[in-house]
């Protein structure tokens, strides 16, 4: 059973999905040619797009997971926020730093790239110690 904020989370994950499917849709148009891209930028929205539906879907296990941990304060808040902000981290960095014409090397924008890795650390830490130590 979930709690009252895994719940709410889990509703506005689900949500996100719908703008998924629209990148899906649009990754189907990058493959068929109708939008130009340079291989570079074609493997990074590849990976933003991927990277968007994984840490989604381990978004919402995790907060199935966090009932069963005895965290609280922050580092519940870690547990439960880590995986889905690393979602948007992740993906829309991956797209950030590929953003501009004919480019063929990420940007500065990679930073939000790393920044979404970190995230997805920490709340993996935090979630799998919180299981290990309840």
């Amino acid at each position: 059973m979930l709690d009252d904020t895994g719940r709410i989370l889990s509703g506005v994950m689900l949500l996100t999905i719908v703008t998924i499917e629209f990148g899906g849709y649009f990754m189907t148009k990058i493959v068929r040619g109708q939008v130009p891209m340079t291989d570079f930028q074609k493997s990074f929205a590849r990976a933003g797009h991927a990277h968007a539906g994984v840490l989604v879907i381990l978004g919402l296990v995790t907060q199935v997971l966090m009932v069963s941990t005895t965290l609280t304060g922050p580092v519940a808040w870690i547990a439960r926020l880590g995986v889905p902000v690393a979602a948007i981290l992740m993906s829309g960095g991956f797209f950030a730093a590929s953003a501009g014409k004919g480019r063929t090397q990420p940007n500065k924008a990679i930073v939000i790239l790393m920044l979404g890795a970190a995230s997805l650390a920490a709340g993996a830490l935090a979630l799998g110690v919180g299981l290990l130590i309840a």
